[in-house]
């Protein structure tokens, strides 16, 4: 079987985006969307939020074309979650 896997590199100031993100000291709700850009083949900064819900945050993903969100949210009596996926609507 031959191998064609191709992997992706995560872009240099994404990176460090993601370190300060994990670190920050805010308690609001935040996230991070993340693409891939096939021609780099680099995952790359689609757009940050503040104050944005697990729903809003949902309703923010393109119906077509994967996303992956990087998100600290706190719900309702719930503890704060930190929730990194690579998610695809079908």
């Amino acid at each position: 079987m031959s191998s064609s896997l191709v992997v992706c590199e995560v872009e240099e100031s994404l990176k460090e985006k993601l370190k300060k993100f994990r670190f920050r000291k805010e308690t609001n709700n935040a996230a991070i969307l993340m693409k891939i850009d096939m021609v780099k083949q680099l995952v790359i900064l689609e757009e940050e939020y503040e104050d944005i819900s697990m729903d809003d945050l949902r309703n923010e993903l393109p119906e077509r074309q994967p996303r992956y969100p990087y998100s600290k949210i706190k719900e309702e009596q719930h503890s704060l979650i930190y929730c990194s996926c690579f998610s695809q609507d079908p």
